[in-house]
C-alpha cells in the first residue's frame, strides 16, 4: 500500500469517524435509558432511581461532549480533505446536515442543561420533560445522518447535471431503500452497547464494593435490555443482509469471501482471502449455508466478486471485520441471556453470590463498541470505491494536498484522540470507583430531614 495523499486522507477521516462514533453510540441508547429511570422515579417514588438517574446522566453529558468535539472535527475534513464531495453532493448533503443541527442538536444541548445542573432547581415535571426532549433530540439526530450516510449507499431521487448532483425528491433521497433497516439497526445497536456499559460499570462498582442503592437495579435493568435486544439485533441484522444483497451484493460478497458466483454457496467460518489469487486460503466451510443465510434458500444465487470486475471493496478489512461483529454479537447473545437467569433467579445483591457475572460484565462493559466499530467498517470499508454508490468515486472528490501534510494531521488527531480516548475510559473509571452515598445522604433527603428536624424543635 502507498501512502499517497489519497491513502492518507481516508485513514485519517476513518480515524476521525471511529472515534467520533463512539460517543454517539452510548448518548443515543442512554438518553432513553435516563428516560426510564426519571419514570421510574416519577412512578414509584424509589429514591434508588433518582439515585442512578444523577449518577448516569454525567457519563451522558461527559459521551455529549466529545461526540460534539469530534463530530465538528469530523465535518471539518469534508472541506479540508473531501471538497469534491460537498462540490459534487452537496446539495443533498449540505441539508441533511443543516436538519440535523436545527432539528436535533441545540435541541438536545439547550436541555442537557436542565437534566445536568436543575437537581434541587426545578421540578421534576421539569426534569421529565427535558429528559423526553433530549431523547427525542438525540434520536432525530441519528435519524438525519443515518439518512444521508444510507443516502450514500444505496443513492435515490437524485438527479445529476453536469457532473453535480441535484434532489429529484427529498421523500426519496431521506427514506433511501437501506434507510429504515440502518436506522433500526443503529438504534438497536446503540442501547445494547449502552446495556452492556450500565451492567459493566454496575458489576464493577459491586466488585469493589462501592455499590449503592441503584447499582443492583442498572444492572437488572441493564440484562432484561440485553436479553431482549441482542436477539433483536440479529433478526434486524437478518433483514439488513437482505437489504444489502439486493443493493450492495459486492459487499456481501467481500464480507462472506465469495469468489465466484454460485447455488448454494457455503458459509466460510473463518479463512484468508487473497485479492491477489481471488481465493480465500485455509477456509473453513459449511455447506450452502451462505445461501440460506443471504436467500433463505439452499440453492440460492450468491454473487461472487469476480462478477464486479475492479470496482470491489478491500475484502480482507471487511471479511475480518463482518466476523468479529457477528462474534462479539453471539457473545453478547449469550452473557445476556446469562446475566438475566442469574441476577432475577438469585436476588442476593452481594458480589459473592454473583463473582463470576460479575467479572465478565465488567470485561464487557465496552464491548458494544467493539461490536459497532466492526459493523461500521464493514460498512464504510465495504462501499469503496465508491463514495457515493455507483455515482461518484472517492478518489475523484480528494483534495490535492501533499502526503506530508495529510500525514501531520493524521498523527496530531490520532495523537489527540488516543489522549481523549484515555481520558474518557479514566473518568468513567473515577466515577465507577467513587464509594456511592446511602439514600439518607442525598441531598434532597438531608433537606427534608433537616426541615422535619426544625419542625419537631419548633
Amino acid at each position: 500500500m502507498d501512502f499517497d495523499p489519497f491513502v492518507l486522507a481516508r485513514i485519517q477521516f476513518a480515524a476521525n469517524i471511529s472515534f467520533h462514533i463512539l460517543f454517539p453510540t452510548i448518548t443515543i441508547g442512554l438518553c432513553w435509558v435516563l428516560l426510564y429511570f426519571r419514570l421510574r422515579f416519577t412512578f414509584s417514588g424509589d429514591k434508588a432511581w433518582e439515585y442512578a438517574y444523577f449518577f448516569w446522566v454525567k457519563i451522558f453529558a461527559l459521551s455529549f461532549a466529545l461526540g460534539v468535539v469530534s463530530g465538528i472535527t469530523m465535518s471539518f475534513q469534508f472541506g479540508t480533505n473531501w471538497p469534491g464531495f460537498m462540490e459534487r453532493a452537496g446539495n443533498i448533503a449540505g441539508p441533511l446536515l443543516g436538519y440535523e443541527v436545527l432539528t436535533a442538536f441545540f435541541l438536545e444541548a439547550s436541555f442537557l442543561g436542565i437534566m445536568l445542573f436543575g437537581k434541587e432547581r426545578v421540578s421534576n415535571r421539569t426534569h421529565l420533560v427535558a429528559s423526553s426532549l433530549v431523547a427525542l433530540g438525540t434520536t432525530a439526530s441519528a435519524f438525519w445522518i443515518l439518512s444521508l450516510n444510507s443516502w450514500m449507499q444505496t443513492p435515490a431521487g437524485y438527479r445529476i447535471e453536469e457532473g453535480v448532483l441535484f434532489v429529484e425528491s427529498w421523500w426519496e433521497v431521506i427514506f433511501n431503500p437501506s434507510f429504515p433497516y440502518r436506522l433500526a439497526h443503529m438504534l438497536n445497536a446503540s442501547l445494547l452497547t449502552v446495556a452492556f456499559l450500565i451492567m459493566g460499570v454496575s458489576a464493577w462498582r459491586a466488585l469493589r464494593q462501592v455499590d449503592g442503592p441503584a447499582t443492583w437495579k442498572v444492572m437488572r435493568t441493564g440484562a432484561l435490555m440485553a436479553a431482549v435486544l441482542a436477539p433483536l439485533q440479529v433478526f434486524i441484522g437478518d433483514l439488513h443482509g437482505l437489504n444489502t444483497l439486493e443493493h450492495q451484493p459486492a459487499k456481501v460478497a467481500a464480507m462472506e469471501g465469495i469468489w465466484e458466483t454460485e447455488r448454494g454457496a457455503p458459509l466460510t467460518l473463518f479463512g484468508f482471502p487473497d485479492e491477489e489469487e481471488k481465493t480465500t486460503h485455509l477456509a473453513i466451510k459449511i455447506p450452502k449455508l451462505a445461501s440460506l443465510i443471504l436467500t433463505h434458500e439452499l440453492d440460492g444465487e450468491v454473487k461472487g466478486l469476480n462478477e464486479f470486475g475492479d470496482d470491489i471493496p478491500p475484502v480482507a478489512p471487511v471479511f475480518w471485520s463482518f466476523r468479529v461483529m457477528v462474534g462479539v454479537g453471539v457473545l453478547m447473545v449469550l452473557v445476556g441471556w446469562w446475566a438475566t437467569w442469574a441476577l432475577f433467579r438469585r436476588r442476593e445483591e452481594n458480589a459473592e453470590a454473583h463473582a463470576w457475572l460479575l467479572r465478565v460484565l465488567s470485561v464487557m462493559a465496552f464491548s458494544g463498541w467493539v461490536a459497532v466499530l466492526a459493523g461500521w467498517y464493514v460498512t464504510e470499508i465495504g462501499r469503496q470505491p465508491w463514495v457515493v454508490d455507483g455515482v461518484l468515486r472517492t478518489a475523484d472528490v480528494v483534495a490535492d494536498h501533499s502526503a506530508a501534510t495529510v500525514m501531520g494531521t493524521l498523527l496530531g488527531y490520532v495523537g489527540l484522540y488516543a489522549f481523549l480516548l484515555v481520558s474518557y475510559v479514566g473518568a468513567l473509571r473515577y466515577l465507577a470507583t467513587k464509594p456511592a452515598r446511602s439514600l439518607s445522604l442525598m441531598p434532597q433527603q438531608r433537606t427534608m430531614h433537616d426541615s422535619e428536624i426544625t419542625a419537631g424543635e419548633n
